[in-house]
Order: structure tokens, then C-alpha cells, then sequence
């Protein structure tokens, strides 16, 4: 069913990979002149992604355009862009301040969607619906993203003043994914009873 909700979904998968492309444009990936332009670029990419991701769950409610294509696809395109982003960020600082949180938020996201698959699978997916804390939890790992893949200075923020702020959301995100977690897995072990 192709809706304009279903569209902006596709559309967010659909710049995925555009979107490593541009990551490994980037200056430290290449010798010679810096290309900030390729940074703007990036990171315009991403916010779009991010945005899409708001206005496509939005719509459909607005819309009445609720579909299982887009109820299947909207968290699919989300995990895969926060996926990629976590392991391009990963290789790129190559330092374990990104790489245990973004190992701890990965894992997390393929233990949910194992779990989800499970419930959906005996019935009782509604048990894990969608959190406040999830929603929170989301919004802050795109924020913290946002921040590590900017390279530039920012208004009056140095280029390192940006980076130890991404450092500080990826690690309050971290929180959020262990708490919001945390609770998936004891809604589903739940089941396990009943």
C-alpha cells in the first residue's frame, strides 16, 4: 500500500546509503584539500532522515493511513539508520567512548526486535507497544548522532565542544536504551508464564 507515510518510510532507507557515501567522503577518509561541504551535506542527510521518521508516523495518524506495511517498516528504517550511523561513528573515532555504547544500543535493538518477532509470533505483541521512555530513547541517540557526525565548529561551540556534547547524549541515550530495555524484557518474559 502505497502511501505518502509509506513513501517518506522507503524514502528514509532510500537515503541510507547515500548517506555512507557522504560518511566516507568525508576529510579523514580522503588525503588532500578538507571538504566541509561533504559534512553539511551529512549531516543535512541525516536530519532529513530523522525528520522523515517524525512526519512519516504522523502523517499516517493524521491521515487515517495506518497500514502493517508501514507498521512492519517504520521501526525497520529506524534500527537500520541508527544501526549504520552507530557503526560508521564507531570506525570513525575508533575509541571505546563510541564503541560500548554504541555495541550496548545495537544489541539492544536486535534483542527488541527478536523479542517483538517472538510476541507477534504467539499473539501478544501489544504487550511491548511502544513506550515514552523508547520514544525518548530514540530521540536521543539521533540527537547524539547529529552532534558526532558534525566536524565543525557551531555558533560559539568549538568542533570539540560539539563532539564531548555527542558524547554526553550517546551516553544518557546509552541509559535510556538499558532502562527502555529493561523493560521489553521483562514484558516478554512475562508471557512466558501466561
Amino acid at each position: 500500500m502505497m502511501t505518502l507515510p509509506n513513501i517518506l518510510t522507503l524514502s528514509r532507507i532510500g537515503l541510507i546509503p547515500v548517506f555512507m557515501v557522504l560518511f566516507y567522503l568525508q576529510p579523514n577518509y580522503l588525503e588532500g584539500t578538507p571538504l566541509p561541504w561533504i559534512n553539511n551535506s551529512l549531516v543535512a542527510i541525516f536530519i532529513l532522515i530523522s525528520l522523515t521518521d517524525f512526519f512519516d508516523g504522523l502523517l499516517a495518524r493524521r491521515l487515517n493511513q495506518i497500514s502493517e506495511l508501514g507498521t512492519f517498516l517504520d521501526p525497520v528504517a529506524d534500527k537500520l539508520m541508527v544501526c549504520v550511523a552507530l557503526i560508521l561513528l564507531t570506525d570513525y573515532y575508533a575509541t571505546w567512548f563510541v564503541t560500548i555504547p554504541s555495541v550496548i544500543i545495537i544489541s539492544r535493538e536486535l534483542l527488541v526486535s527478536a523479542l517483538r518477532e517472538w510476541m507477534a509470533e504467539v499473539g501478544k505483541r501489544a504487550h511491548i507497544a511502544v513506550s515514552w521512555i523508547g520514544k525518548t530513547k530514540t530521540f536521543m541517540q539521533m540527537l547524539a548522532i547529529l552532534f558526532l557526525l558534525y566536524h565543525q565548529p557551531l555558533f560559539t561551540l568549538s568542533k570539540d565542544d560539539i563532539y564531548y556534547a555527542g558524547l554526553a547524549l550517546l551516553f544518557a541515550a546509552t541509559a535510556l536504551t538499558l532502562w527502555s530495555g529493561f523493560n521489553y524484557l521483562i514484558a516478554g518474559l512475562k508471557t512466558f508464564d501466561s
